[in-house]
């Protein structure tokens, strides 16, 4: 994932743990099947902290009218010891200077190009992340957890982040349209 210098401190932490990560899971309630997750593969992380996806104008569910998508994402790498999750609101963009930025071949599959009708982008703006750091080595995982066990307390397990972001106003250059359909 591109990774943006942040306009804001305190999203650093979550820039720095999201820097080699590239598959989220994104979780919606659906009106029919409710929570619902579904695997995306994130492109960007803009100055704002938002995360950028490409995605089809049909895949997510349009919220009632006024109201705010609410999703959350969460990014796992076991190997590394990294877990986030990211409670957001998600709104589909229709910018084609952005969708020709972000385009990449990994979507080809099943798009045409940037220029596709049923093409969109997914943008996430993070309300509060939480994220867990453990050791990077699975060895002293292992030990750790020995360890926490025998003690019966954490030893040597890592620890957590939470981060709130307030909301701000959207940037100019950055328009965004409400979800327009259904979920297929």
């Amino acid at each position: 994932m591109n990774i943006q210098p942040q306009n804001q401190d305190r999203l650093q932490p979550l820039a720095e743990v999201l820097a080699d990560k590239r598959v989220a899971m994104l979780t919606v309630h659906e009106p029919t099947n409710g929570l619902a997750s579904r695997p995306m593969s994130a492109i960007e992380m803009d100055e704002t902290g938002a995360i950028w996806f490409i995605t089809a104008r049909d895949s997510l569910p349009q919220p009632a009218s006024g109201e705010a998508l609410s999703v959350n994402l969460a990014f796992v790498e076991p190997g590394d010891g990294d877990y986030v999750s990211i409670a957001g609101v998600a709104d589909l963009v229709d910018d084609a200077g952005r969708k020709q930025a972000l385009w990449t071949l990994a979507a080809r599959p099943w798009f045409t190009g940037p220029d596709d009708p049923r093409l969109t982008l997914l943008k996430v703006t993070p309300r509060h992340v939480e994220i867990w750091d453990s050791p990077d080595n699975a060895a002293t995982r292992v030990l750790a957890m020995a360890g926490s066990v025998v003690a019966g307390k954490p030893i040597g397990l890592g620890g957590k982040t939470a981060i709130d972001v307030p909301p701000v106003a959207p940037a100019s250059n950055t328009p965004t349209n409400p979800p327009k359909s259904r979920a297929s």
